[in-house]
């Protein structure tokens, strides 16, 4: 029978924290709709028990959920530009399957969820950095619905007395990262194309900031929040980032070096919905989890540029991008 339940689990961060738990040895079972994430995500994953399912659906959440002690609520549409062109999906793939969740893991006697929030939830106040007092002012759909989601495990703990965590993350990127995709994070488009040749496009001035977190301390945040006495994280919300933040200029810089690209960025109007800047107070996390980021920036963006490298990722999926935009799909990332 499996201790963990990880949904989401052939995204980027649930295949992450599946990784990580099998490492250690843990029974594993994992939930994707293939909605977003993808198959061959799960290659290397062979421990996991798989179930492939709709959260929307509440019985496909009780079977998930049956026998599990812990779940890592991964499962969304974690996209800016999408919840804009998709608001009714975002909902349904988020708030929807967040409340069905809950819901089975307390009549299935799940102890702790660990509920995967954004930073998206800030939205764009001028105080840096973001602390968890703050008060919450989304702009976009998106960041409504995480915010949706992180009431409900909220309020499940002060209702029914579930066991949950929330970690509101910021920009995580990393390995496995889907690349190809116009909704994917900055981070990895860039990285794709300027291994490719290609050249990237900045949207805005540039100076716009973000607090990028490699994805190992995303992982290494949600075990020490699984493990963390009920009595000090129960109910509570964390920033989960590394305290610091690079501007979009600078990242680029960074990635020029470590790709090999020659040539410049180009520059677009500012989308609607993205924040100007973004940076988290990490303090609670560090009090509560004893939590503090196990990779910094530079040392992320290596190991990155390196795994896109030796996968062959990018070049194969500037094919795929081309397709995509003769479609007539936008090829812009998503920052957060």
């Amino acid at each position: 029978m499996a201790r963990f339940l990880v949904t989401g689990a052939a995204g980027f961060i649930g295949r992450s924290i599946v990784a990580d738990l099998l490492r250690r040895g843990e029974t594993v079972r994992g939930i994707d709709n293939f909605l977003t994430g993808k198959r061959e995500n799960l290659v290397g994953l062979e421990g996991i028990e798989f179930l492939e399912g709709d959260l929307t659906d509440p019985f496909v959440c009780m079977r998930a959920c049956a026998g599990v002690e812990i779940v890592f609520h991964e499962a969304a549409l974690a996209s800016v530009p999408r919840s804009v062109a998709d608001p009714v999906g975002t909902n349904r793939n988020c708030v929807d399957v967040t409340v069905n969740l809950l819901e089975a893991a307390r009549e299935m006697g799940v102890r702790r969820v660990v509920y995967a929030g954004s930073s998206s939830a800030y939205g764009d106040t001028p105080t840096l950095p973001k602390h968890e007092e703050m008060p919450e002012h989304p702009l976009s759909p998106y960041g409504v619905a995480k915010l949706a989601g992180e009431h409900y495990v909220r309020s499940f703990t002060r209702v029914y007395g579930l066991e949950t965590v929330v970690l509101r993350y910021f920009n995580v990127f990393g390995p496995y990262q889907d690349p190809a995709s116009y909704y994917s994070g900055v981070l990895a488009v860039f990285c794709r194309k300027m291994l490719a040749g290609e050249q990237p496009t900045i949207f805005g001035d540039g100076e716009q900031s973000r607090d990028f977190t490699y994805i190992d301390n995303v992982v290494h945040a949600n075990l020490l929040a699984a493990e963390a006495p009920v009595e000090r994280v129960s109910g509570q919300v964390m920033n989960t980032a590394t305290g610091f933040r690079n501007t979009l200029n600078e990242t680029f810089r960074i990635l020029r070096e470590l790709t090999g690209y020659r040539g410049d960025p180009a520059y677009a109007p500012a989308r609607p919905g993205d924040i100007r800047d973004s940076q988290a107070d990490i303090s609670r996390a560090v009090e509560l989890l004893g939590y503090a980021p196990v990779v910094d920036f530079r040392e992320g963006l290596r190991r990155t540029v390196e795994w896109y490298r030796a996968s062959g990722i990018a070049t194969k999926n500037l094919v795929r991008s081309r397709k995509r935009v003769r479609r007539g799909a936008s090829a812009a990332p998503a920052l957060a």
